[in-house]
């Protein structure tokens, strides 16, 4: 290949690729994303979810695809068109422009930046901007409120998700992807581990800017119809979840690559030798596509349908082919196998990460909007703040009298941030609600 290429163009040719494939395979992510979620809520409610479109609704998302690809686009008479039509692609685009410089494994990532942290964390801010646009260019209250509250949730939960990251940066010492990913294995350790308290800031903050419940009031249907988007339709109604769940596995890279060790395995230092050569650590993926496999294969002789069956069949083998690849990548040169198993493993944690959207949105019921306010600026950044305080008082500590970093900075965090936590607590408590806040 390097032989048809010229040289001059020869750095850009893989960037073009990787952007290529992320604005290709995003949407049916999406799509997909959304299968997921119908059928694990459905899962929780003791019901199968979609299953008429394709063997147990696999097609479903083409369906939906389609249908709202030939669904009629209605702009209102008196919206401002120019407006009303650029809001949505904005929110798309700040998302898939966010995605320029997130690794998606050692060897998959348009751009390392420097400041890959804050130059995902800017654009993907700019995406309320289309929110906002689309909630004033539609002309309803409605939508004018949605978005309203959509900014003023933004501005909030933001401010806490920054500061819950900033305890992760500050025991990484840097803001490119990939050294904080390289700083996660020179300490042996994620930093989930060292900064929980972070962790979990991070968590309830990605879920407000998401806009996903209990967080969603910007598109509350009891309260706003649909909010922001209430005036949209067809394609351009789904524009705006296209870009929802685009940032939702933003936030869930973001998640990995700071707190979970990105895309390193778990025990990345530890070398548990099996088979000769094979480290036991490097065979389990392929050990879970087998077991995935198994259990395909198992369910598919109780299908119902002859068609169910053969499908069940049919992912099964390609579990059992998938279990080849990652068995086979471990004999080929480090740089492949550290490319694939690289991306399995951040892939991997960015599915569980979604999966805990997933379980929270079917499991905690919807906040109203001032507690939803008041959580985010009187309880989770003054926890923030603490929180860094103590990491950072702690790598001090360890540095000064040499404790141990790892135990320190867990310790310390803990203990601060649950004593002021029981203290904002006990305030809540004792101060009398607010008039408004009992009007439903």
């Amino acid at each position: 290949m390097g032989h048809l290429i010229p040289p001059a163009i020869m750095p850009y040719v893989v960037p073009v690729i990787c952007g290529i494939v992320i604005v290709a395979v995003l949407p049916l992510m999406a799509g997909y994303i959304v299968l997921v979620e119908r059928k694990v809520m459905a899962d929780m409610q003791a019901r199968l979810g979609p299953m008429r479109v394709g063997p147990h609704g696999l097609l479903q998302p083409i369906a939906d695809a389609v249908k709202l690809l030939i669904k009629e686009d209605i702009i209102p008479q008196k919206a401002d068109t120019f407006l009303f039509w650029l809001a949505p692609v904005l929110s798309v685009s700040m998302a898939l422009i966010a995605y320029s410089a997130m690794p998606f494994g050692p060897a998959f990532q348009i751009a390392d930046l420097n400041i890959g942290l804050l130059f995902i964390l800017a654009v993907s801010s700019l995406g309320i901007y289309g929110i906002v646009l689309g909630g004033w260019a539609s002309n309803s209250h409605y939508s004018l409120l949605g978005a309203l509250r959509s900014a003023a949730q933004l501005v909030s939960y933001e401010t806490a998700a920054g500061l819950g990251l900033l305890s992760a940066l500050v025991l990484a010492g840097s803001l490119s992807m990939r050294d904080i990913v390289q700083a996660q294995y020179d300490q042996g350790q994620w930093f989930i581990f060292a900064a929980p308290v972070g962790f979990v800031i991070y968590l309830i903050g990605s879920i407000a800017e998401t806009n996903r419940a209990p967080f969603d009031l910007p598109e509350a249907e009891s309260e706003l119809v649909a909010g922001y988007m209430t005036e949209y339709s067809g394609f351009r109604w789904s524009l705006y979840f296209l870009a929802e769940y685009a940032n939702m596995i933003i936030v869930a890279g973001i998640a990995t690559t700071l707190f979970l060790g990105g895309w390193l395995r778990p025990f990345p230092r530890v070398q548990m030798h099996i088979f000769g050569s094979v480290e036991l650590m490097d065979a389990v993926p392929s050990l879970l596509f087998l077991l995935v496999a198994a259990y395909c294969f198992k369910l598919a002789p109780r299908q119902p349908a002859q068609i169910q069956k053969v499908v069940m069949a049919i992912a099964g083998l390609l579990c059992f082919g998938l279990a080849a690849v990652m068995f086979g990548s471990i004999f080929t040169p480090v740089a492949v196998k550290e490319g694939i198993h690289g991306g399995f493993w951040f892939l991997a944690k960015v599915a569980i990460y979604l999966y805990a959207f997933l379980w929270i949105r079917f499991t905690v019921p919807r906040y109203r909007f001032d507690q939803l306010m008041r959580i985010g600026w009187r309880v989770l950044i003054p926890l923030a703040l603490v929180n860094l305080i103590a990491v950072g008082s702690a790598l001090t500590a360890s540095q000064v009298w040499g404790l141990s970093p790892r135990l320190t900075t867990f310790v310390l965090s803990w203990v601060v941030v649950i004593a002021v936590a029981g203290f904002l607590v006990s305030r809540q408590t004792g101060e009398k609600p607010s008039p408004a806040a009992d009007v439903e």
